[in-house]
């Protein structure tokens, strides 16, 4: 790998997270296991879900609301719980970040070092990150591609105006974010745990790939 000039971020589980509280269930008739398990749905996708919507639900509002409204009511949820719960997940100021995200963020602009937020989303996420000091956001559903396919990858360098071989794609998805190394990144993968247990995440690595934070 040439000299580190960019970092790749991915958005949740790697930056941020949206950790439910318990008023969001008021009135569902769900336990402590079944409200887990809604949330995973929601945070976590998976290739199982056959639903026409959802292979692209992160390029398309209309079809990221369809799909997720598709797998909540899968769920058990009366369509109304299932809107309130997606309204929850959509709105930037329910999620949080990880205790080290503006600290690294700072910390890599103060070398030098480019960084960019590239995610399968589709709704803004800049606000999640308006006290941070990111140089680009390349969402899918502004870009039209979604990981793992690599013009999100290949449109992320070129804003920065970077190459592949000096850039690192730190992300909690092997799948997704891994797809980074087919276009010549490096990879990091961290691991999505709870904003509480994960202080040091992104810090850890970082410093294990020799970037002095």
């Amino acid at each position: 790998m040439a000299d580190l000039r960019a970092v790749l971020f991915d958005f949740s589980g790697t930056l941020a997270s949206c950790e439910a509280r318990e008023n969001w269930f008021a009135g569902m008739g769900l336990d402590a296991a079944q409200r887990a398990d809604v949330m995973d749905r929601l945070t976590h996708p998976t290739a199982s879900v056959t639903h026409h919507a959802w292979g692209y639900r992160d390029l398309d509002p209309a079809l990221h609301r369809e799909a997720y409204l598709h797998v909540l009511q899968a769920s058990g949820l009366a369509d109304e719980h299932a809107e309130q719960l997606y309204r929850r997940v959509t709105d930037p100021a329910e999620w949080a970040v990880y205790s080290d995200t503006f600290l690294v963020l700072k910390s890599l602009r103060q070398n030098g070092i480019r960084t960019a937020v590239v995610s399968n989303i589709a709704w803004d996420i800049r606000s999640v990150l308006a006290a941070a000091e990111v140089d680009e956001f390349v969402l899918s559903f502004e870009v039209g591609a979604a990981k793992p396919d690599r013009r999100i990858f290949t449109t992320a360098l070129e804003r920065l105006g970077v190459a592949a071989d000096e850039a690192l794609m730190i992300g909690d998805s092997e799948e997704n974010d891994g797809a980074a190394r087919e276009v010549g990144c490096s990879f990091a993968l961290v691991d999505p745990l709870p904003i509480a247990d994960r202080p040091t995440g992104l810090i850890d690595a970082l410093r294990e790939r020799g970037v002095a934070l």
